[in-house]
């Protein structure tokens, strides 16, 4: 089992930039997918961005692409999301997610562990 704990959310400008950490617990971080999923009031949870197991492939939304990054450092067990060009349309809770299989997935349903989310709201 892994805990995640996201962190970095806060309040920017359009146009501004922030980074998201998500931490994880235990000895196998290496083992999960990781994504990064976002849901804003009254919409559904949906895909940002996921990294493979080794960090070699990367998944965009296509909302995202060119403008957010997503990385990881296994030594430290911890996923990034750098996020460039921010929009109002970006605001929403952010959330990091692991699953324990190779292959990266883009529905929430196929991802085992959740983070509690950050906030990022961006202003126009």
């Amino acid at each position: 089992q892994v805990q995640l704990v996201e962190s970095g959310g806060g309040l920017v400008q359009a146009g501004g930039s922030l980074r998201l950490s998500c931490a994880a617990s235990g000895r196998t971080f290496s083992l999960y997918a990781m994504a990064w999923f976002r849901q804003a009031p009254g919409k559904e949870r949906e895909f940002v961005g996921a990294i493979s197991r080794s960090g070699s492939s990367t998944y965009y939304a296509d909302s995202v692409k060119g403008r957010f990054t997503i990385s990881r450092n296994n030594a430290v067990n911890t996923v990034y999301l750098q996020m460039n060009s921010l929009k109002p349309e970006d605001t929403a809770v952010y959330y990091c997610a692991a699953r324990n299989l190779p292959a990266i997935a883009t529905t929430p349903g196929n991802y085992d562990y959740w983070g509690q989310g950050t906030q990022v709201t961006v202003s126009s």
